[in-house]
C-alpha cells in the first residue's frame, strides 16, 4: 500500500507518558513487546486524520465499531479495515443459508465478497492480513492454542504476524488504532490473537529498530478497545424496548447477567454515532453468511436504539498524548 499524503508540519502535540496495556488480562499473552527509542508523535495532520480498526474477520468491522467509523468517514477522515483472517473456517450462522451446500463449499469465497460489499457500504479502505482462520474453540484460553489446526492465525508466532501489520501502520500512517480487548471480545482465537498482533504493531511501528524492512516508522498517537457488549448498554436498551411498549430481546439476559469487578471503569469514550446506525445495519446485512437480516441483531428498532443509546463504546487503552478523560471522540487531543 503506497503512503497517504505527507507528515504535517505543525509542532507536535505536548506528550504524555504512554498508558499500559494489558493490566487486566485474564490470559497471559503470548508475547508483549516492548521498545525503547521509538520515533517522536505523530504531529496534527494537515494532510487528513487517520484511523486504522484492525479485526479479525470478514463481519468483525460491521458488528463492533461499525457506526462511529461510518461517522468518520462522512467527516472526511480516511479509514483502513485491517481483517487478519478470511473466516475460511467460520459456520454459515444465517439459518436462511444454512443447509446450502454451494455456500458451505465457498465460504471463504463468499466471504470475501462480503466484505467487499460491506466495505463499499461503510465508505473504508480494506486490505487483508492473509493468516488462515483458526476456527472456534469452547472456553478457549491462549494455553489451548496448540489444539488448534496448524498453520491457523492464532498458531502463528506474535513476531511473525506482527509485521505486515507493522508494514500498514507504517504505509497508512494513522493516528488512531481501534481493535479488541486482551479476550478479545470474547474468547475467540483469533479475537485475542488479533489484539496481541495489534499491540505488538503499535509498539513496533514507531521503532526503527523492529522490523527495518517494513517501511519508515511511524508513531500512532491512540490505541481504542471496543467495548459494544456491556450490562449498561442492554440496559438502557432493555428499558427502550419496556418503554414503547415492545418485548425485550434481553430480559433473559439481564436476569443471568454475571457481573464481573474487571469490567468495571473500563469505558472511557463514547463516541456519538446513532445517525450512522442505519449504515451499521446495511453493513451487516452485507454479511450474509454470518447475519440473518430478520434476526437478533435486528431485534431492537432503529428509532429505540437511537433514543435510548446513541453511541458506540471504547477503552482508551494507549495514548502518547495528554488528553483528559472521559471522551466523545477518537480524535480528542489530535483535531
Amino acid at each position: 500500500m503506497a503512503k497517504v499524503g505527507a507528515r504535517g508540519q505543525r509542532n507536535p502535540p505536548q506528550v504524555a507518558g504512554d498508558e499500559r496495556v494489558g493490566a487486566r488480562s485474564s490470559h497471559l499473552s503470548i508475547v508483549r513487546l516492548s521498545y525503547p527509542v521509538p520515533v517522536p508523535p505523530s504531529p496534527h495532520a494537515e494532510d487528513g486524520l487517520r484511523l486504522m480498526a484492525v479485526h479479525a474477520h470478514p463481519d468483525d468491522e460491521s458488528s463492533k465499531g461499525a457506526a462511529s467509523t461510518a461517522r468518520y468517514v462522512a467527516e472526511g477522515v480516511s479509514v483502513l479495515v485491517v481483517t487478519c483472517t478470511g473466516g475460511e473456517r467460520g459456520d454459515v450462522l444465517n439459518p436462511k443459508l444454512s443447509d446450502n451446500p454451494d455456500i458451505a463449499a465457498n465460504l471463504a469465497e463468499i466471504r470475501s465478497k462480503e466484505m467487499d460489499l460491506a466495505r463499499e457500504i461503510l465508505g473504508v479502505q480494506q486490505e487483508w492480513l492473509g493468516f488462515v482462520d483458526s476456527g472456534y474453540l469452547e472456553d478457549y484460553r491462549v494455553e489451548h492454542r496448540d489444539q488448534l489446526p496448524d498453520g491457523c492465525f492464532a498458531r502463528v508466532p506474535v513476531e511473525e504476524a506482527t509485521r505486515p501489520l507493522v508494514s500498514l501502520i507504517r504505509a497508512f500512517r494513522p493516528h488512531v488504532v481501534t481493535t479488541y480487548d486482551e479476550n478479545g471480545g470474547y474468547p475467540h482465537p483469533d479475537h485475542i490473537m488479533c489484539h496481541d498482533v495489534s499491540v505488538a504493531a503499535f509498539d513496533a511501528a514507531s521503532v526503527p529498530s523492529a522490523y527495518p524492512d517494513q517501511g519508515e516508522p511511524w508513531r500512532p498517537l491512540k490505541l481504542y478497545y471496543h467495548h459494544g457488549f456491556h450490562k449498561e448498554r442492554f440496559e438502557a436498551l432493555h428499558t427502550g424496548m419496556l418503554d414503547a411498549g415492545l418485548e425485550s430481546p434481553f430480559s433473559k439476559w439481564l436476569e443471568e447477567w454475571v457481573d464481573r469487578p474487571e469490567d468495571q471503569g473500563r469505558i472511557t469514550t463514547r463516541v456519538p454515532c446513532g445517525d450512522f446506525f442505519p449504515v451499521r445495519d446495511d453493513a451487516l446485512r452485507a454479511h450474509a453468511t454470518q447475519i440473518d437480516d430478520e434476526g437478533w441483531w435486528f431485534g431492537v428498532p432503529l428509532e429505540v436504539q437511537q433514543q435510548a443509546w446513541p453511541t458506540e463504546e471504547y477503552e482508551r487503552a494507549r495514548c502518547v498524548l495528554d488528553v483528559p478523560l472521559p471522551e466523545d471522540d477518537l480524535f480528542a487531543g489530535i483535531r
